[in-house]
């Protein structure tokens, strides 16, 4: 028997901390960030700005899927 948790259920996990809290958030976006905020700035007609930081990206990712309907339930 596991005592594993449901990560997805974790209210603490770094998922779901803001991004300005981050201690890597100053850093360059990273290569899956670009990747997706690339798609989703198309699919929203909305420039790509791919000198964004970690936390900055997260951001701008959260604005887009708010925007083109991607990420909800």
């Amino acid at each position: 028997m596991t005592t594993e948790q449901n990560p997805k259920s974790e209210p603490f996990s770094n998922a779901e901390k803001d991004p300005d809290d981050w201690t890597t958030g100053d850093e360059p976006m990273t290569g899956a960030q670009a990747s997706y905020l690339k798609t989703l700035s198309e699919e929203a007609g909305e420039p790509f700005d791919d000198t964004l930081t970690k936390a900055d990206a997260s951001k701008r990712i959260d604005s887009l899927q708010e925007k083109t309907g991607r990420g909800t339930n």
